[in-house]
């Protein structure tokens, strides 16, 4: 199946009908989300391994008060969820399905564009 869709082992047309109305509307939310690099870069940062807005903040090159309007964003979307650790929140992506989609993603893109994957703390400023 890998060659018939790019190496994405997901469900093909065949395998399915079409989706409703209202899962290709929560899809398309999802993904405009997701259109954003800032957004992208957190769930990417994120799918790599669990981080509070600080440590987000730096590794992605925002401000506090950008990463953390992104991250209620992509929490309210589902994409991400956070949990309390004594003083500090601390996101994570805990759907599977999204860190597998964002890596095979940007993964693929890396490589058929020549771009390489930026150490973490290399990357260029995200502000809003």
């Amino acid at each position: 199946m890998a060659a018939q869709n790019g190496g994405f082992d997901g469900p093909t047309s065949a395998q399915y009908g079409d989706p409703s109305s209202e899962v290709l509307a929560e899809a398309a939310a999802a993904f405009g989300l997701l259109a954003s690099p800032a957004r992208l870069h957190l769930v990417w940062a994120l799918a790599q391994h669990e981080s509070d807005v600080s440590h987000l903040a730096q590794r992605v090159g925002g401000t506090l008060p950008a990463v953390s309007q992104h991250l209620a964003k992509l929490k309210l979307a589902g994409l991400v969820r956070s949990r309390r650790e004594g003083r500090r929140v601390v996101y994570l992506v805990d759907d599977p399905d999204v860190v597998t989609l964002v890596r095979w993603l940007v993964g693929r893109l890396s490589e058929r564009g020549g771009h390489g994957i930026e150490a973490p703390g290399t990357a260029h400023g995200l502000g809003a």
